[in-house]
């Protein structure tokens, strides 16, 4: 059986599941820390002018989430790897904005494709590169897209997101080396979107 704090989530999640917003406070002040540190690992990654700060990211992802109605809400695990694709999504938006006013801009973001290798991004429109391949991935198989969605920008690891998917962490793994793979290759062929 799960914790205090993590039965009071689950308990708001499935209320907010089913249309009552009255738990959306206390949502926030139980997960704040864990999503702010979700934030700061996204932004970590970026240059040091960029203008969003963690507390931005939090409240504008938390803002998106909690008005969505047609999402069940599945418990802890489930509304963090929802968090990370919205930040994911929102950065990918503010760089495509960037990326339309100033061409070639410094953004600096480094994703990490197994321990021991970080590709390093140094622009807007690379970042988009990024996100193109994800959308293609999700194209040719969605559940590769969703684990490297939830390794690359939730930053979770092999366990974590066995739980958000309901299968083995040995399944995960597998299926890991084989997106590496291709995310690698997807970058090195693929020109920087327009």
């Amino acid at each position: 059986m799960g914790s205090p704090v993590s039965q009071d989530v689950t308990q708001i999640l499935t209320d907010l599941s089913k249309g009552d917003k009255s738990g959306v406070s206390r949502l926030m002040t139980v997960l704040y820390e864990d999503l702010r540190s979700l934030a700061s690992r996204f932004l970590n990654r970026e240059s040091h002018g960029h203008t969003f700060q963690p507390t931005d990211l939090v409240n504008e992802a938390f803002l998106k989430l909690v008005d969505q109605t047609r999402i069940t809400w599945q418990g802890k695990t489930h509304f963090m790897a929802v968090s990370a694709q919205a930040m994911r999504r929102i950065l990918v938006d503010h760089a495509r904005t960037k990326h339309r006013k100033k061409r070639g801009g410094k953004n600096r973001v480094q994703l990490a494709l197994r321990d021991d290798l970080v590709v390093s991004i140094e622009r807007p429109d690379e970042l988009l590169a990024v996100d193109e391949a994800l959308t293609k991935l999700a194209s040719l198989d969605p559940t590769h897209a969703r684990i490297l969605e939830l390794r690359l920008f939730g930053g979770m690891g092999m366990k974590e997101i066995s739980e958000v998917l309901n299968v083995s962490t040995r399944t995960v793994e597998r299926h890991w080396a084989m997106i590496r793979a291709w995310v690698l290759r997807e970058l090195n062929s693929s020109p920087a979107p327009e």
